[in-house]
């Protein structure tokens, strides 16, 4: 019987841990499909990653809503995802509280609309490391990652895929 019971438990507790992002899928009125992940969008009047440097400017901190073109998602889990940046490198987006995910693949070049905390950021070199081990990065060029960067962080509520 203890062992029916464990095996039960088990069976719930894989099935909670799946990797498969809950998301809401709808249609716009110009028939593009758009998928919601974590906490309901609610504008779709967003800033570019280049407008959100230049507004960052002397700021520490600002919740804003935040457009661009998905160039990778973490492969392993969806726990992250790089945003193309015009003028610089990209944008590390990562997600409130570890609260959801977007795919792990399929998402490259999709245009991503995102609502949450932009903010400036210390990235130390394990994180770095650890970004750049999940995204298949050789053992040579994490070696190569020795300094902390200073960044534009932005740490999404809800984020919606076009496709």
């Amino acid at each position: 019987m203890k062992n029916l019971l464990f095996a039960a438990l088990a069976v719930v507790l894989l099935a909670a841990c799946g990797n498969e992002p809950k998301s809401v899928t709808t249609t716009d009125a110009d028939g593009e499909t758009m998928t919601n992940y974590g906490e309901e969008v609610k504008s779709m009047d967003a800033m570019s990653v280049e407008q959100l440097v230049k507004y960052m400017d002397g700021k520490q901190e600002q919740n804003v809503t935040l457009s661009g073109k998905i160039l990778e998602t973490c492969p392993k889990k969806g726990c992250w995802m790089d945003i193309a940046n015009a003028d610089g490198p990209a944008m590390k987006v990562r997600f409130k509280d570890y609260g959801f995910f977007v795919p792990t693949d399929g998402a490259e070049g999709k245009t991503a609309i995102m609502e949450g905390r932009a903010f400036r950021d210390t990235m130390s070199v394990d994180m770095l490391r650890h970004y750049a081990e999940d995204a298949g990065k050789s053992a040579e060029e994490i070696a190569k990652i020795t300094e902390p960067e200073e960044v534009i962080a932005f740490e999404a509520t809800g984020v919606i895929i076009k496709s």
